[in-house]
């Protein structure tokens, strides 16, 4: 399977804010969809081996977005890597469309689960991972990005737990941390999970480079959390 690290893109990052443009409403969410951008785009640019010619490849990494409130940023760079029409953007949001205000798997290609109910996504990229491996594809790797008030849900802690004692190597946590969470976790996010048999990298949200290094740091016989610290713009 080609993924989309190899394959020539019509648009590239510097068009991202143009395509978001195109999506309009009072639901948009734009502060929510701004800071996953540069997460997003890195994932999808350098280190997801996913292809908009087969979406559907059971060899594919999986990438599920738990953070589903204001997908803004999500759709502008699924328009960009090919798996849907750039037209479609403009119709964001109205009753025909199937860019809803949340990511619908049944609807868009490309997209893993319907998101929108925080602290839900954890679980299942913990439930995705732990079936890859039953069923023997060592190949397919499980990103999952929820936001730091995401992780006030009680569920994500279950997952972090199980997904811990599992040894999930092949699952990936990306966190947006832009300080906006309830309930502070003493010594940081990335102390929490390390205390659960996670390793850990925190990175700078808006630096490509740093992203993609913490995102591809070997963690071998551990489930990987990186906390990608956000000032929003």
């Amino acid at each position: 399977m080609q993924s989309t690290r190899n394959t020539p893109a019509a648009y590239g990052y510097d068009d991202l804010q143009r395509l978001m443009t195109l999506m309009t409403g009072d639901e948009k969410h734009s502060t929510s969809a701004t800071s996953t951008l540069d997460v997003v785009w890195t994932l999808y640019d350098t280190v997801l081996n996913v292809s908009s010619e087969a979406p559907d490849d059971p060899e594919r990494d999986r990438f599920l977005l738990s953070k589903g409130h204001g997908p803004m940023a999500y759709y502008a760079v699924l328009a960009a890597k090919g798996f849907i029409p750039i037209e479609q953007l403009s119709d964001f949001g109205q009753f025909n469309s199937p860019l809803g205000y949340h990511p619908d798997a049944n609807l868009i290609p490309g997209v893993e689960i319907a998101s929108g109910s925080l602290g839900h996504g954890l679980p299942i990229a913990t439930g995705v991972a732990s079936a890859l491996r039953l069923k023997g594809q060592q190949k397919p790797r499980v990103f999952c990005l929820i936001g730091d008030a995401e992780l006030d849900e009680g569920s994500n802690h279950e997952a972090i737990a199980l997904a811990g004692r599992l040894q999930l190597e092949n699952l990936t946590a990306i966190v947006i941390d832009n300080r906006s969470s309830t309930h502070a976790w003493p010594g940081g996010i990335a102390a929490r999970l390390e205390v659960e048999g996670w390793s850990s990298a925190t990175v700078n949200g808006r630096d490509h480079e740093d992203i993609k290094s913490g995102l591809e740091q070997p963690h071998p016989a551990q489930p990987h959390v990186v906390v990608a610290q956000v000032e929003e713009k």
